[in-house]
């Protein structure tokens, strides 16, 4: 679960006034305790380190290091069906009008050509956290208060805790495979992608992780990236969880290479001899569902744009989707490429997926056409 309550919080910063400015915009030099509720350091002339405890009155503790830090004191505790007790963390960018020095953010999406980050993690048994990092958007240059939309990374998860929402399938992010879950916590969005294994360290590049977040539609290149932040959330215990090291810089100068062209219809190529395949794999409870649809061309001939249409049987309205742009009129349903998926060589695939509400008993379409030619079900 995700704390809910992040901009009580906030509050709890004003009114806590002369015990947060014991730490707060203070630079550490040496190995620096923090053990005030919002206290925070700068360390290395760049990042900020927070404590960061709001969802409990018990005391922790944090020690800000010239690299990162580490939980010293963790005395709190919360239920694994709940949100965690606090998100001791390292940031770059701008967290409730705390910027970190010099930084560059916000910064709008369509204008970042990179942010290579790194990490490395000290793990503990006998608790229950995660390890992740939170990149912050919103489509304002927002500096203080809740952002929209809300990505985490989970590097490790231990104990019966789980990300906000339900998983909606896996990607492949940065060369590794993740879970990937879709949600809100009554106060933003949340996508979050969980790792199968712990991962103790790790160098990335997070507009992977936001070019990712925006091709399942969650976002546009007019958001703004607020701040990067890398921590730990723990439940129960967590003394010893350390962040050994970690670094973040954000790179503008774009559009991004990745960044697909704009949202106009693509020239596209029917499938030759009716060459085309669907697989429709879908997911659904009492009142929702997921799908993932792969197309398969099966033709001899590339397939340079695609536009797949269908109808959905009644009582399901589409929510959300990704890797396609899927739009609803009544029952009838088309979802056109984005720009990294729209070549189909011979024997290629292509996939998006999509969430939705439902109405009564779920039942899948029937048929589908590819660029108007009729496909096969596979």
């Amino acid at each position: 679960m995700k704390r809910p309550l992040r901009a009580l919080a906030a509050a709890g910063l004003l009114a806590a006034g002369s015990l947060v400015a014991v730490a707060l915009g203070g630079s550490a030099s040496a190995d620096t305790q923090i053990c005030e509720q919002y206290g925070s350091t700068v360390i290395g002339g760049k990042y900020v380190v927070q404590n960061n405890r709001w969802g409990t009155s018990a005391q922790q503790c944090i020690n800000a290091t010239g690299t990162g830090f580490g939980i010293t004191s963790q005395q709190g505790s919360a239920p694994t069906n709940g949100a965690p007790v606090s998100y001791p963390s390292i940031f770059v960018g701008c967290h409730y009008t705390n910027c970190s020095p010099g930084t560059n953010l916000p910064v709008q999406v369509s204008q970042l050509s990179s942010a290579p980050s790194s990490i490395s993690y000290n793990y503990v048994g006998g608790a229950t956290y995660n390890a992740s990092y939170d990149i912050w958007l919103d489509p304002s240059p927002k500096r203080d208060g809740v952002n929209q939309m809300e990505i985490m990374i989970w590097l490790n998860r231990q104990g019966s805790i789980q990300p906000i929402g339900s998983p909606v399938g896996s990607a492949t992010v940065a060369g590794r495979t993740w879970e990937v879950w879709r949600g809100n916590n009554g106060g933003n969005n949340v996508i979050s992608y969980l790792a199968p294994s712990a991962i103790p360290s790790m160098s990335f590049d997070v507009l992977d992780f936001i070019n990712d977040t925006r091709n399942r539609g969650a976002i546009t290149n007019s958001w703004y990236l607020t701040s990067v932040q890398a921590g730990f959330e723990p439940w129960q215990g967590g003394a010893g969880l350390a962040v050994n090291s970690f670094s973040q810089s954000v790179n503008t100068g774009g559009p991004s290479p990745t960044t697909p062209p704009p949202t106009t219809a693509p020239p596209t190529t029917p499938p030759a001899g009716g060459g085309c395949a669907v697989k429709y794999t879908p997911n659904s409870w009492n009142n929702g569902f997921t799908a993932d649809v792969q197309i398969t061309n099966t033709g001899s001939s590339t397939i340079n744009g695609w536009t797949l249409a269908y109808t959905l049987p009644a009582g399901q309205q589409i929510t959300g989707s990704w890797n396609a742009t899927v739009t609803q009129s009544g029952t009838a349903v088309t979802a056109r490429n984005i720009g990294h998926n729209g070549t189909l060589t011979p024997g290629g695939t292509a996939g998006f997926g999509y969430q939705g509400t439902l109405n009564g008993t779920y039942s899948s379409p029937t048929s589908f056409t590819l660029n108007g030619v009729a496909c096969a079900r596979l």
